[in-house]
């Protein structure tokens, strides 16, 4: 069969949304729907039970609802609906309110710039949305605190600047426990107090009713608290308030947004496979991994505002894919690795490896075929920039094809709320498809329930290092540290060092090997 005759067969455009997938670069034979349909079949009931309020997370007990987000008359009651229209409006009039200058800061300005803080879901979703879809000139910046690092927070305070007495800040965290967003929130908290200003009358909380974050707003008279539901997971959050309101008061087109992902949910739900968008994503998933994830998935945006769009992946589809146990309890160490960077960019970073090196991934291209909103510049005789743009695309896929690298092609019209919501909407939707077909749970992380853990562990033994280490006569070793306290050395070297590094124990030794070298308090 020729390119053109393949190409004809397995491309797939959905013209009423301005939508396109090209899958026919992949290697799959035309048997590939016949040999999957049985679990085709199954993925498609389990998320039409999904999508009705089954129990998708068993570990937890718990729906799995951000479908309901955009389209909340398929809510499985009344009373989720309600709360999710009436959310919707709070965050948008909320937004509205801020740009009136009806909510006010303390010293009687407009707010006029946004810090986020918060960290996975909660940052990434609004970090893309910021990035992609917020106006030229929005009505508020936003700067974020998306870790636990404090020389990060401190150099966004210092952007920040004095612009700090207007700025509005979001604390993003279902639990309110979660310790990196905790940690942002009293950096945040511990600089307006420094620059003589009241932090609650500056803070608004995106949380869980009843929970830590929840009771401290309300204890500390918050302006504003937007609730976030257990049937909501992070990675799953840019369409709750979690994205809605950074969204709003940024100037996005909060419903064009809901409505581009409703858009592509509905072409997705009832279409065959042939003809599904998502599912040909999660078919072409496990024809190039073997359905075990043996290749990486690098997705390729041609176009700059669609950078951090791998970025958000990752989390959407490693947190959801990497599982070390499918639903029987059976080891299969799922998962899909996902990077990418963006387009032409990519051909001066890793395209030589990926065409010319180890054949361990698929290429996921996202054309844009409206280049700009101005008036085309002639870079040479008869070419502007986004002719050079698009020839990029077609050559870098050429040449990954003519070397047998497999790719997927999306195109949209443009770069808008619209079609944001469109893309966020297939991706979520693939990963349910993946999961069902190779049987595992997409919407729980027990790995990254243990990290916080061991992470906890850590902390706790650092505090007894730190109080021996206060405690004793003379200069100590990580070997020493180990055997009285119960730790491992090598964690209690790299607390040693850690300690002596931020100011909290001097290294008066530094022997031939970590075992000898000596510590003591400051």
């Amino acid at each position: 069969m020729s390119h053109w005759d393949r190409f004809q067969k397995y491309f797939v455009r959905y013209p009423q949304i301005g939508f396109s997938i090209d899958v026919s670069r992949m290697g799959f034979d035309d048997s590939l729907f016949a040999k999957m349909a049985g679990k085709i079949d199954h993925a498609f009931k389990s998320m039409k039970e999904l999508e009705s309020g089954a129990i998708a997370n068993p570990d937890e007990k718990r729906m799995v609802g951000h479908y309901w987000l955009r389209d909340s008359k398929r809510a499985p009651d009344m009373a989720i609906q309600n709360e999710i229209d009436e959310t919707l409006e709070s965050t948008l009039q909320f937004a509205a309110d801020v740009h009136a200058g009806v909510i006010k800061a303390a010293n009687g300005k407009k707010f006029n710039r946004v810090l986020v803080v918060g960290i996975g879901g909660s940052a990434l979703g609004p970090q893309l949305v910021a990035h992609a879809i917020t106006p030229v000139n929005p009505p508020m910046a936003i700067s974020f605190f998306d870790n636990t690092d404090p020389d990060g927070m401190d150099r966004v305070l210092a952007e920040i600047g004095d612009g700090l007495a207007t700025t509005l800040t979001l604390v993003i965290s279902k639990s309110g426990g979660t310790k990196e967003t905790r940690n942002g929130m009293l950096e945040a908290e511990a600089a307006y107090k420094k620059a003589g200003l009241n932090f609650s009358k500056h803070a608004v909380a995106v949380t869980g009713l009843e929970s830590e974050l929840d009771r401290h707003a309300v204890k500390q008279g918050w302006l504003a608290r937007f609730p976030m539901w257990d049937w909501v997971g992070g990675r799953t959050s840019v369409m709750s308030a979690v994205g809605t309101i950074a969204a709003a008061l940024q100037g996005v087109d909060v419903r064009a947004f809901l409505a581009g992902a409703a858009a592509m949910d509905e072409e997705t739900r009832s279409r065959s496979a042939r003809e599904n968008a998502a599912m040909l994503l999660a078919l072409m998933w496990h024809h190039a991994g073997g359905g075990k994830g043996l290749k990486d998935m690098v997705v390729l945006p041609y176009k700059d505002r669609l950078v951090l769009f791998s970025k958000y992946l990752q989390q959407l589809v490693m947190e959801s894919l990497g599982k070390e146990h499918d639903l029987n309890g059976t080891v299969v160490n799922q998962g899909v690795a996902v990077y990418g960077n963006k387009g032409s960019t990519d051909q001066h970073a890793y395209v030589q490896q990926l065409r010319d090196g180890v054949n361990n991934f698929f290429a996921v291209f996202i054309e844009v075929r409206k280049a700009r909103d101005t008036t085309p510049l002639e870079v040479e005789l008869g070419f502007n920039s986004g002719d050079y743009l698009q020839g990029f695309l077609r050559g870098t896929r050429k040449a990954l094809s003519d070397k047998g690298r497999e790719n997927i092609t999306l195109s949209i019209e443009e770069v808008s709320a619209f079609t944001l919501g469109m893309l966020v909407s297939l991706f979520e939707r693939a990963v349910g498809f993946y999961a069902s077909l190779v049987n595992i749970n997409a919407y729980h992380q027990p790995g990254v329930e243990a990290g916080k853990k061991a992470a906890t562990e850590f902390l706790d033994q650092l505090a007894k290092v730190r109080g021996a280490l206060a405690a004793a006569k003379e200069p100590l070793g990580a070997g020493e540290l180990a055997v009285s306290l119960g730790v491992d050395p090598e964690d209690a070297f790299h607390m040693l060092t850690h300690l002596a590094s931020n100011g909290a124990a001097k290294r008066v030794e530094q022997g031939s090997s970590p075992a000898s070298d000596r510590f003591t308090a400051c």
